[in-house]
C-alpha cells in the first residue's frame, strides 16, 4: 500500500471536519440568499427545497442564522447533492460574471459616444458591432451631451445601447 492510498483511508481530522463543515454552511447561505428565479432554476429535492424556503421565510437574526445551520446540516447528508449544487452555483457566478462584463462595456462605449474626441470612432465601432442600433437617435442624443452636458440623454443612450444588445441576445 503506498503512502497515498493509506492517507485516503485515514478519517478526516477534527480541522478538516470542521472545515467542510463550514463549506457546508456558506453554500446554505448562499442557497437562502440567492434570488428567487435563480433558486427555481435548482435541481433539489422537495425535502431540500423547502428546508431552503423554511430558512428563507424565517424571521429573527437568531432563528434564521440556527435555520440556515438546519439546512447545513441537511445538505451534509447529501454529499452527491452539494456537488451537483457547486457546480450549478459557479454557472450562475459565470453568467453573473458575463453580464456584468457585457455591463461595463456598454457603460465604456456610452462614456466614448458621449465623449466629444472619441466619439467617431465609438460610433464606427458601434454600428459595425451593432447594424440595427439605431444610429440616428444615439447620435442626436450624444450631440446632446456634447453641446449641454444633458443627464437624461447620456444615461439615455446606455439604455438604448442596452436594449440593443437584449434583443438580439433573444433572437439569436
Amino acid at each position: 500500500m503506498t503512502e497515498a492510498e493509506s492517507a485516503e483511508n485515514l478519517p478526516l481530522s477534527r480541522t478538516k471536519k470542521k472545515q467542510l463543515a463550514k463549506e457546508i454552511e456558506k453554500l446554505a447561505n448562499r442557497l437562502v440568499e440567492l434570488p428567487q428565479q435563480q433558486f427555481r432554476k435548482l435541481e433539489l429535492d422537495d425535502e431540500l427545497a423547502a428546508e431552503v424556503e423554511e430558512a428563507r421565510s424565517t424571521g429573527g437574526r437568531s432563528s434564521h442564522k440556527r435555520q440556515v445551520k438546519h439546512l447545513a446540516g441537511a445538505l451534509r447528508k447529501r454529499e452527491e447533492q452539494v456537488m451537483a449544487l457547486l457546480a450549478a452555483l459557479e454557472d450562475v457566478d459565470q453568467v453573473k460574471y458575463s453580464e456584468k462584463r457585457q455591463f461595463h462595456k456598454l457603460e465604456d462605449l456610452r462614456d466614448r459616444l458621449c465623449d466629444v474626441k472619441t466619439f467617431q470612432q465609438a460610433f464606427d465601432e458601434m454600428i459595425a458591432q451593432w447594424p440595427a442600433v439605431d444610429r440616428g437617435g444615439i447620435s442626436r442624443l450624444a450631440r446632446s451631451v456634447h453641446n449641454s452636458a444633458d443627464k437624461r440623454a447620456y444615461r439615455e443612450i446606455f439604455k438604448r445601447l442596452r436594449d440593443t444588445v437584449e434583443h438580439l441576445e433573444e433572437e439569436g
